[in-house]
């Protein structure tokens, strides 16, 4: 997908960040971790998580949509909000509630759910199809709020989970440009990981990885092959070669995982994905839009110059999206 019949971009973007930190060693869950849990812990790379205590994800990223429609003149006609580890709440809509909670009467709401870290990025791409789909659309909303499933923020052998928030717009003739988005599933890891809930109470929900070999080497593998593949068509649909980037971002999962993609793609991951890790943990799809917010607002990217974000889930779902700045 290249955007050569018309310029979608960013409108505006808010990050929600708590200003209460905790260090990972403090974690209440270390406690009645195993020995192997508690290595993983400490070898991810990050030191503290972000928490705001007792507040649901639909909160948070209603919060985030205020706060960044209050700089707004216009309503966005679609809100895509990306679904949350647990919903709130089953049969009710976790969207609606976030539109409601917003004020965002007179905005449709839905959710893309289902594709873990992945979601925002392939909220890009069907928000900018959505507005080409229809000219009467001008802005489409994109949100997520950041909170662990349960109690325990540990995920091995994934991450440490922090608590955030963000919201977005993507409008016609915004920038930076989305100038070209490719993403693909392997469906065959759907149930990889999952959380089993009908018969416990909240207190005793755990996560549970099916097969932690299946999740380090085999997913891991299937990553390296589909985004380096990914890389090359997304910059091929844009006439572009590697030493045509600026700046490539991913998200925040652990340290090694830069050193793996930057020796399996042959490019640099630019440090703030690092920084964020550290102080704040991993935030879902949250974090590729913190790393490009924060990067843009550093003005290290000239104008006309392409930064390429990639993200890839759990779940088997992986994107690779291209902005000119």
């Amino acid at each position: 997908m290249t955007t050569a019949t018309a310029a979608i971009g960013i409108g505006a973007i808010y990050c929600l960040l708590p200003p209460e930190r905790v260090p990972v060693a403090d974690l209440p869950e270390l406690a009645h971790l195993s020995e192997e849990e508690l290595k993983f812990a400490g070898q991810a790379g990050i030191e503290e998580v972000g928490v705001f205590p007792d507040t649901e994800p639909t909160e948070l990223a209603a919060r985030a949509c205020r706060e960044l429609m209050a700089t707004q003149s216009t309503v966005p006609d679609l809100l895509l909000h990306i679904g949350s580890r647990a919903p709130d709440v089953l049969i009710g809509s976790d969207a609606g509630k976030t539109a409601h909670l917003a004020g965002l009467n007179g905005t449709f709401p839905f959710t893309i759910d289902g594709l873990g870290c992945a979601g925002s990025s392939a909220a890009w791409g069907l928000g900018r199809d959505l507005l080409l789909g229809d000219p009467a659309r001008q802005s489409v909303l994109i949100t997520y709020g950041s909170r662990p499933t349960a109690a325990d923020r540990v995920r091995r052998p994934v991450t440490v989970i922090g608590d955030g928030a963000f919201a977005m717009t993507l409008v016609k003739g915004g920038r930076p440009v989305l100038k070209a988005h490719r993403m693909e599933t392997d469906s065959s890891f759907h149930d990889l990981f999952k959380v089993e809930y009908k018969h416990r109470p909240w207190s005793q929900w755990r996560e549970e990885c099916a097969d932690n070999d299946r999740y380090s080497f085999e997913l891991a593998m299937h990553s390296r092959t589909r985004l380096s593949r990914l890389v090359d068509e997304v910059l091929a649909d844009a006439g572009l070669a590697k030493g045509d980037v600026a700046a490539t971002l991913m998200q925040n999962v652990t340290a090694s995982a830069y050193d793996f993609y930057r020796v399996t793609l042959g490019l640099p991951i630019h440090p703030v994905c690092a920084e964020h890790l550290t102080r704040l943990g991993h935030l879902g799809p949250m974090d590729v839009v913190l790393n490009l917010d924060r990067l843009l607002a550093t003005g290290e990217v000239a104008p006309g110059q392409h930064i390429l974000v990639l993200s890839n889930s759990p779940v088997a779902a992986w994107t690779v999206t291209l902005w000119e700045v």
